[in-house]
Protein backbone atom coordinates (compact mmCIF):
# COMPACT_ATOMS: atom_id res chain seq x y z
CA UNK A 1 0.00 0.00 0.00
CA UNK A 2 1.07 3.77 -0.62
CA UNK A 3 -0.14 6.84 0.56
CA UNK A 4 -1.11 9.36 -2.01
CA UNK A 5 -2.33 12.74 -0.88
CA UNK A 6 -5.44 14.27 1.40
CA UNK A 7 -7.99 16.45 -0.13
CA UNK A 8 -9.20 19.49 1.07
CA UNK A 9 -11.79 21.43 -0.04
CA UNK A 10 -11.00 24.94 -0.11
CA UNK A 11 -13.03 28.34 -0.50
CA UNK A 12 -10.15 30.69 -1.67
CA UNK A 13 -7.68 29.23 -3.96
CA UNK A 14 -5.27 32.09 -4.06
CA UNK A 15 -5.42 32.33 -0.33
CA UNK A 16 -4.87 28.71 0.36
CA UNK A 17 -1.88 28.28 -2.11
CA UNK A 18 -0.29 31.26 -0.36
CA UNK A 19 -0.60 29.65 3.37
CA UNK A 20 0.39 26.37 1.89
CA UNK A 21 3.22 27.57 -0.63
CA UNK A 22 4.65 30.67 0.76
CA UNK A 23 3.77 30.50 4.42
CA UNK A 24 4.43 26.52 5.46
CA UNK A 25 6.96 26.11 1.70
CA UNK A 26 4.71 23.34 0.24
CA UNK A 27 5.32 23.39 -3.84
CA UNK A 28 2.77 22.67 -6.41
CA UNK A 29 3.28 19.84 -8.25
CA UNK A 30 0.60 20.07 -11.02
CA UNK A 31 -2.91 21.47 -11.18
CA UNK A 32 -5.63 20.76 -13.23
CA UNK A 33 -8.65 22.81 -14.10
CA UNK A 34 -12.46 20.56 -15.14
CA UNK A 35 -14.28 23.10 -17.09
CA UNK A 36 -17.20 20.45 -17.10
CA UNK A 37 -16.95 19.47 -13.77
CA UNK A 38 -16.53 23.05 -12.69
CA UNK A 39 -13.85 22.44 -9.90
CA UNK A 40 -10.07 22.84 -10.23
CA UNK A 41 -7.39 20.47 -8.39
CA UNK A 42 -3.99 21.87 -7.06
CA UNK A 43 -1.84 19.15 -6.21
CA UNK A 44 0.96 20.09 -3.17
CA UNK A 45 4.24 17.99 -1.52
CA UNK A 46 7.12 19.18 0.68
CA UNK A 47 10.22 18.58 -1.39
CA UNK A 48 11.26 15.88 1.42
CA UNK A 49 7.92 13.90 0.68
CA UNK A 50 6.84 14.50 -2.88
CA UNK A 51 5.12 11.23 -2.70
CA UNK A 52 2.85 12.46 -0.14
CA UNK A 53 0.60 14.95 -1.60
CA UNK A 54 -2.57 17.39 -0.41
CA UNK A 55 -5.03 18.09 -3.37
CA UNK A 56 -6.61 21.11 -2.79
CA UNK A 57 -10.19 20.89 -4.32
CA UNK A 58 -11.54 24.29 -5.37
CA UNK A 59 -15.46 24.32 -6.46
CA UNK A 60 -16.49 26.84 -8.98
CA UNK A 61 -18.82 29.25 -8.10
CA UNK A 62 -22.19 28.30 -8.93
CA UNK A 63 -23.57 29.26 -12.48
CA UNK A 64 -26.82 30.29 -11.50
CA UNK A 65 -25.14 32.69 -9.02
CA UNK A 66 -26.07 31.00 -5.61
CA UNK A 67 -23.99 31.03 -2.60
CA UNK A 68 -21.18 28.21 -2.91
CA UNK A 69 -21.54 25.55 -0.36
CA UNK A 70 -20.58 25.94 2.68
CA UNK A 71 -17.78 23.43 3.98
CA UNK A 72 -18.45 24.35 7.73
CA UNK A 73 -15.47 25.46 10.13
CA UNK A 74 -13.36 21.99 9.22
CA UNK A 75 -13.31 21.34 12.86
CA UNK A 76 -13.53 17.67 12.34
CA UNK A 77 -10.99 16.89 9.83
CA UNK A 78 -8.27 17.01 12.60
CA UNK A 79 -4.74 18.23 11.41
CA UNK A 80 -2.43 17.87 8.59
CA UNK A 81 1.21 18.14 10.39
CA UNK A 82 4.91 19.52 8.77
CA UNK A 83 8.20 19.02 9.89
CA UNK A 84 9.84 22.39 9.98
CA UNK A 85 13.65 23.35 9.82
CA UNK A 86 12.87 26.56 12.26
CA UNK A 87 9.50 26.69 13.78
CA UNK A 88 9.97 30.20 14.79
CA UNK A 89 11.00 31.24 11.61
CA UNK A 90 7.79 29.44 9.85
CA UNK A 91 5.31 30.71 12.66
CA UNK A 92 7.15 34.30 11.80
CA UNK A 93 6.62 33.97 8.29
CA UNK A 94 3.23 33.01 9.04
CA UNK A 95 2.32 36.31 11.47
CA UNK A 96 3.94 38.64 9.22
CA UNK A 97 1.41 36.90 6.13
CA UNK A 98 -1.67 37.73 8.97
CA UNK A 99 -2.20 34.44 10.30
CA UNK A 100 -3.37 33.61 13.83
CA UNK A 101 -0.91 31.51 15.75
CA UNK A 102 -3.27 29.44 17.49
CA UNK A 103 -0.67 27.54 19.79
CA UNK A 104 2.62 29.09 19.87
CA UNK A 105 5.31 27.54 19.85
CA UNK A 106 5.99 27.87 23.44
CA UNK A 107 8.51 24.66 23.82
CA UNK A 108 10.39 25.31 20.56
CA UNK A 109 9.33 22.21 18.72
CA UNK A 110 5.01 22.17 18.45
CA UNK A 111 2.69 24.74 16.91
CA UNK A 112 -0.95 25.16 15.41
CA UNK A 113 -2.03 27.11 12.54
CA UNK A 114 -5.29 27.27 10.54
CA UNK A 115 -5.47 27.60 6.86
CA UNK A 116 -7.45 29.96 5.32
CA UNK A 117 -10.09 27.42 4.77
CA UNK A 118 -9.91 26.63 8.53
CA UNK A 119 -8.04 23.84 8.36
CA UNK A 120 -5.36 22.54 11.77
CA UNK A 121 -2.24 22.48 10.82
CA UNK A 122 0.45 21.43 12.91
CA UNK A 123 4.00 21.97 12.73
CA UNK A 124 6.46 20.30 14.27
CA UNK A 125 10.55 21.21 14.79
CA UNK A 126 12.98 18.98 13.47
CA UNK A 127 14.36 17.83 16.92
CA UNK A 128 14.37 21.12 19.41
CA UNK A 129 14.97 24.80 19.80
CA UNK A 130 15.52 26.46 22.54
CA UNK A 131 12.50 28.32 23.57
CA UNK A 132 12.23 32.09 22.98
CA UNK A 133 10.28 35.56 23.27
CA UNK A 134 7.29 35.95 21.55
CA UNK A 135 6.23 32.79 21.97
CA UNK A 136 6.76 32.22 25.33
CA UNK A 137 4.55 34.59 26.67
CA UNK A 138 1.98 34.08 23.81
CA UNK A 139 -1.71 32.25 24.88
CA UNK A 140 -3.46 30.02 22.65
CA UNK A 141 -5.60 31.38 20.75
CA UNK A 142 -9.00 30.17 19.08
CA UNK A 143 -9.08 26.48 18.55
CA UNK A 144 -6.89 23.91 16.53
Amino acid sequence: MKYLHTMIRVRDLDATLRFFCEGIGLRETRRMDNAAGRYTLVFLAADETPEAEIELTYNWPPEDGSPPEDYGSARNFGHLAFRVDDIHATCERLQAMGVTINRPPRDGHMAFVRSPDLVSVELLQDGHLPPREPWVSMPNTGTW
